[in-house]
């Protein structure tokens, strides 16, 4: 068996690579060794987006759950950073997501928090692996009594609402809000939130029927929310992804903000107020390099670690800083919330934007952003690592680094949760660089298609 676990769980096609005989496993699995050590009928707190396959894979992993005699409380439709927040809330052992993220709707995935709140260390899903590997013999199949329950709780939903209102000191009254929820789990949240705080809100994309989740819609489709916010005068557009762990917006003209420009201005909000720890801001090596340049003009620093907000969070922890993300949009507010948090960031971005009394369009021009390409070279899932060893392939991307050294440069990385490489190249030129990340893309396509 190769690794179940990836950078953000298990994913795959639903009913196909993640089954529900799968599930079950990873449910009874993960059940067992989240809570293995505590001396009480443990509670596993459970949530999904809305994708068709979801309540197929929901009855699967809450069986492998029960099985082990544990309680799982199933939240229904709910965003992932809810789920982050409410298990250390609320007194649950762990919690578990259902969702595939940006993906399209055919995809699915798992992943679990720990009962602090915490996405798990790669120790603990080895250990689940381990177990699932060996056939789950040496899982517990309590009986009588001891078999575990489920109970539905929608009212947790609720809380979190409740919860990301609560982190805006004030309220955002005279602001127009345009928002996009991408068909996904911020149905159920984002617009009830900012109605509470006192916008004026309008909503597109608010209408899951389980297949239309990030169909050209939400934050990986951002033309549609720069029309729409254009379209009825809105001050700002918020663009969240199916499970509403990320978020992107648009100034009044429709010029997009991603994560970068969010980071920009919550970074120098944050500091300007005294609560930036160390002023220091963790992004990824994905960031723009004009992001980077901001830093040093504003006085900030900005450590980068590889591609995946697991790293990002692993930094912050291990040196004591509030704020990071990435360029895609997941943003961490670690005083807030343990995880990325779409809902929770636009709000904060919507409460630093009325402090300013400015245009978000001036806001974000504290940022020059330098012309990035990023192209996907779509292969086979088992070749995403290939290209490292093809001498015909690190040939080119040393002559692109040496190409773009003094003015740019060049990010080759495989895909952590799809089946691509991603080729990223920074420089003066958009053509030229979007000439040369295509002509490598095609390449590796050639050669691990």
């Amino acid at each position: 068996m190769g690794r179940l676990f990836g950078t953000d769980g298990v994913r795959g096609v639903a009913n196909s690579e993640l089954t529900p005989e799968l599930a079950y496993k990873i449910g009874r699995a993960g059940a067992y060794v989240l809570t293995c050590e505590t001396h009480h009928k443990s509670k596993i707190l459970v949530g999904r987006d809305t994708r068709i396959s979801g309540g197929m894979l929901e009855a699967a992993l809450i069986a492998g759950i029960c099985s082990v005699g544990a309680e799982a409380v199933s939240t229904g439709v709910i965003p992932t950073p809810a789920i982050a927040y409410l298990v250390r809330t609320e007194g649950f052992d762990a919690g578990v997501m259902i969702s595939a993220s940006h993906n399209p709707f055919e995809h699915n995935g798992i992943k679990f928090f720990s009962g602090t709140g915490y996405k798990l260390r790669d120790e603990i899903e080895d250990k689940i692996e381990e177990i699932i590997a060996g056939g789950l013999d040496s899982v517990d199949r309590p009986t009588d009594e001891k078999v575990g329950t489920l109970v539905y709780d929608t009212t947790l939903c609720d809380k979190y609402i409740d919860f990301a209102v609560s982190t805006v000191k004030g309220d955002l009254s005279g602001i127009k809000v345009a928002i996009d929820c991408a068909n996904g789990a911020s149905s159920v949240t984002a617009e009830r939130a900012l109605k509470k705080l006192g916008a004026e809100v309008s909503v597109i994309s608010n209408k899951p029927n389980g297949l239309n989740i990030n169909e050209n819609c939400g934050s990986t489709h951002m033309e549609q929310i720069a029309e729409f916010t254009k379209s009825i005068g809105a001050d700002v557009g918020l663009a969240f992804d199916g499970d509403a762990d990320r978020v992107l917006a648009v100034d009044e003209n429709g010029g997009i903000i991603d994560g970068d420009r969010i980071m920009t201005i919550l970074a120098l909000d944050m500091k300007k107020r005294g609560v930036l720890k160390q002023d220091t801001v963790v992004a990824t090596v994905m960031s723009n390099l004009g992001f980077f340049v901001m830093g040093e003009e504003h006085g900030l620093n900005i450590p980068r670690t590889k591609v995946g907000d697991r790293y990002v969070l692993e930094e912050m922890l291990k040196s004591g800083y509030n704020l990071g993300g990435e360029q895609s949009g997941h943003v961490i507010l670690l005083d807030l919330n343990t995880t990325g948090d779409g809902l929770v960031t636009g709000l904060t971005l919507l409460s630093a934007l009325k402090k300013s009394g400015k245009k978000l369009s001036e806001l974000a021009s504290l940022m020059t952003v330098y012309p990035q390409v990023l192209i996907n070279a779509k292969v086979k899932n088992e070749n995403k690592e290939l290209y490292k060893d093809d001498p015909e392939i690190t040939a080119e991307i040393q002559k692109l680094e040496d190409e773009f050294k003094s003015s740019g440069r060049v990010l080759i990385r495989p895909s952590g949760t799809e089946p691509l490489v991603r080729v990223m190249i920074e420089g003066k030129d958009k053509e030229l660089i979007k000439r040369r990340a295509t002509e490598l893309a095609d390449l590796i396509v050639k050669k691990f298609g």
